[in-house]
């Protein structure tokens, strides 16, 4: 039976407001980065990755006001900015925070103060020794070795909290966590209570495409747990 104009464009308009509403539900991600920085190809990369995933995602400029985040469902704080210049700016955002950058994290009271002992950047590793497979952030990996690069890459670690969920470490190196999240209410370093969720992972500047499907897999764990569980948007 032929259906009416009217009929057609009732559901025409169904459609349309249904798909509204789909995209207005989808998790609002901002990757802040330091915009003159020629390593800002690598954290464009992250977004279209981010979007095909059914993330909307805004790439933001480290010089604007903080205040404007809180729209978001999720902040990340590339390591293609400059730490000296953001410091504890984002310390205590209500908002999620993941970041890669190591220099970030004594002053987001992730972790102690110490370079080195703290924080810091092993220069050329290709695995994670994954502690905690239950956890969300393991990506369904099993535990043990992991191979995160597809070759030797830089990999920024942390020393958290004790209210910290450590789930992956470099191989040999107990203290030199790789993947690691503070629920909201944790302590975390510095006796500081943690705002929202904060999440480390182990990228550097431009190694998101030297990950391994194994390496993507944490990745993508860590947005979709540290936004609060919603990946992809169906």
């Amino acid at each position: 039976m032929a259906r009416s104009p009217r009929f057609i464009l009732a559901a025409l308009l169904s459609m349309a407001l249904t798909s509204q509403a789909s995209a207005e539900e989808r998790r609002r991600v901002l990757i802040v980065v330091k915009p003159d920085n020629p390593r800002v190809q690598a954290d464009r990369a992250i977004k279209a990755h981010l979007e095909e995933r059914g993330y909307r995602v805004t790439l933001g400029s480290q010089y604007d006001p903080v205040a404007g985040s809180q729209g978001y469902d999720l902040v990340i704080l590339s390591s293609n900015i400059r730490s000296r210049d953001l410091l504890g700016a984002y310390r205590d955002l209500p908002v999620p925070v993941l970041t890669w950058e190591s220099d970030l994290l004594d002053d987001m009271s992730m972790t102690g103060r110490k370079l080195g002992r703290d924080f810091g950047k092993d220069p050329a590793e290709h695995f994670v020794w994954l502690v905690n497979a239950p956890h969300a952030l393991a990506a369904g990996l099993p535990a043990g070795i992991n191979t995160v690069y597809a070759k030797d890459a830089p990999m920024n670690w942390g020393k958290p909290g004790l209210g910290a969920a450590i789930i992956a470490t470099v191989p040999g190196e107990p203290d030199h966590a790789v993947i690691f999240g503070y629920e909201k209410g944790a302590t975390m370093d510095y006796a500081a209570i943690a705002p929202a969720r904060r999440t480390m992972v182990f990228l550097d500047n431009e190694t998101f495409t030297n990950l391994t499907p194994a390496g993507t897999a944490l990745f993508d764990a860590a947005v979709d747990w540290t936004a609060g569980g919603v990946g992809r948007a169906e």
